[in-house]
C-alpha cells in the first residue's frame, strides 16, 4: 500500500494550473505518479473552480507584531504599552490576548495559525443573500436554461435593478461550490454537460497537436559533455519490439555502455513513461542527467517524465536515429538474445536482468576490452 501523500502549496497551484488549461484528472495525476482520485479529491472541493488567494488585510496584525506582543506580555508590560509599542489601539491588543488564550497562555505563532483559521470565512454569494432571486434562477435552470441564458434574461427583463441580476459566473459557482449553499447541487442535472466539476474553457481531448510529439528539445541542444562521453549519467533509449505486440525499454548509458532493460506491457505513452518513471528512481540521480531518445510517440508524454524525474528528454532529428548510436548498437546486440519474431511479453523483469547482466559483463573494444559492468561501478564508486 502506497503512503498518502500530503501536496505542497506549489504542487496544488501546479494542480490548478493544469486544470485551468484544460488537462485532464488523470494527466495531472501523472505528474505525482498518483491516481486521478488523488487530484479529484483536491480540486472538488471548489467544484474545480479555483479558489481565490488568500490575503492578509492591511489591518490585521502582523507575526512580528504578535511575537512583539508575546515578548512584551512575558515582561509583563501592560495592555497600553504594548499598544503604544506598536501603534496600535490598547483595545486591539487586549482583544488579540484574550481571544488567543490570555496572558498566561498567549503564544505567537499559535495566534497566527488560529488568525488565519478564522479568516477563511467565505464571503456569503448574492443568491445566498437574495433567497428570491435564488429561486428565479433555479427554476430557469429546471426549465434547461444555460446559467448565460439566466444571467442574460433578468439583464434584459430587470435593467434597473441590479438586485435581480446575477452573473454566470456567480450562478456557475453556486452550483459547483456547495459551500455557498445557494443553489442545490441537483440543478447541476438540468446543464447540457451535467458533470460534478466544472471544467476549463480550454479543456478538451483533440486539439491541433493530438498524437504528435509536442515541446520537443532537439538533441542538437544536448550539452557539449553529453556528446563527447565527458560525464557520465547521459542515457540513451528505445523501444525493441517483438512478436504479438510485446516490447521492452532498452537504456544505454553512453559514457560505460552500461544497459539496463525495463518491461513495459504496452507501447503507449502513457505505459511507457509510467515504466521509465519507476525505473529511474532506482538510480541517484548524479548517473541518471538525460535521456536521448527518437520520436516515437511512446515518449508523447516525455515532460512528464521529467517533471516527475528531473532528467531532460533530447529526440533525434526526423529521420534519423543513427544520432543515438549507442543505443541502436546496442540493441543489434541484444538480437542474440532476442531474435526478432520472440514474443518479449514471457519475460519477467527479474529475467530482463539477467539478460542486461550478460550483455553488461561482456569486454569491449571501445573500453579496451573492459567490460560495461567494471567502467559503471568505477563511476558509482566515484561518486559515493
Amino acid at each position: 500500500m502506497r503512503p498518502r501523500i500530503y501536496y505542497t502549496e506549489s504542487q496544488r497551484a501546479l494542480m490548478w494550473d493544469r486544470w485551468q488549461k484544460g488537462e485532464s484528472l488523470q494527466q495531472i495525476a501523472q505528474l505525482f505518479d498518483r491516481n486521478h482520485s488523488s487530484i479529484q479529491g483536491i480540486l472538488a472541493v471548489t467544484g474545480g473552480i479555483r479558489p481565490a488567494p488568500r490575503r492578509r488585510s492591511r489591518l490585521a496584525l502582523t507575526l512580528a507584531e504578535r511575537e512583539e506582543i508575546s515578548r512584551a506580555v512575558v515582561a509583563g508590560h501592560s495592555m497600553r504599552s504594548i499598544a503604544v509599542q506598536l501603534g496600535r489601539a490598547p483595545s486591539s491588543i487586549s482583544r488579540e490576548i484574550k481571544r488567543n488564550g490570555g496572558q498566561e497562555c498567549y503564544r505567537a505563532s499559535q495566534a497566527e495559525e488560529s488568525a488565519w483559521d478564522r479568516g477563511r470565512r467565505p464571503k456569503t454569494c448574492k443568491l445566498a443573500q437574495n433567497r428570491a432571486l435564488a429561486r428565479i434562477v433555479a427554476g430557469k435552470l429546471q426549465r434547461r436554461w444555460s446559467p448565460q441564458q439566466v444571467a442574460g434574461w433578468l439583464k434584459r427583463t430587470y435593467p434597473d435593478d441590479t438586485s435581480r441580476q446575477v452573473s454566470p459566473e456567480t450562478i456557475y459557482r453556486s452550483l459547483f461550490i456547495q459551500a455557498r449553499g445557494a443553489l442545490k447541487k441537483e440543478l447541476v442535472e438540468h446543464l447540457r454537460r451535467s458533470r460534478v466539476m466544472r471544467r476549463s474553457r480550454h479543456h478538451t481531448q483533440k486539439t491541433g497537436k493530438h498524437g504528435r510529439i509536442t515541446d520537443t528539445v532537439s538533441i542538437s541542444e544536448r550539452p557539449a559533455s553529453v556528446e563527447d562521453r565527458a560525464v557520465p549519467g547521459h542515457w540513451e533509449g528505445d523501444l525493441l519490439f517483438g512478436s504479438k505486440n510485446s516490447q521492452i525499454a532498452t537504456l544505454v548509458e553512453r559514457r560505460t555502455r552500461y544497459a539496463m532493460l525495463v518491461k513495459v506491457t504496452g507501447k503507449d505513452s502513457e505505459t511507457v513513461i509510467n515504466a521509465l518513471i519507476k525505473h529511474a528512481r532506482k538510480l541517484p540521480e548524479e548517473l541518471y542527467k538525460s535521456l536521448t531518445w527518437d520520436r516515437g510517440k511512446e515518449m508523447a508524454e516525455h515532460k512528464r517524465f521529467t517533471l516527475a524525474t528531473d532528467i531532460q528528454v533530447y529526440f533525434c532529428d526526423p529521420q534519423n536515429p543513427w544520432q543515438r548510436g549507442t543505443n541502436e548498437n546496442t540493441n543489434g546486440l541484444l538480437r542474440q538474445y532476442f531474435p526478432k519474431g520472440t514474443d518479449l511479453s514471457d519475460y519477467s523483469q527479474a529475467k530482463l536482468n539477467a539478460v542486461a547482466r550478460q550483455l553488461n559483463e561482456r569486454p569491449r573494444k571501445t573500453l579496451n576490452f573492459e567490460t560495461p559492468a567494471e567502467r559503471f561501478h568505477q563511476t558509482v564508486a566515484s561518486i559515493g
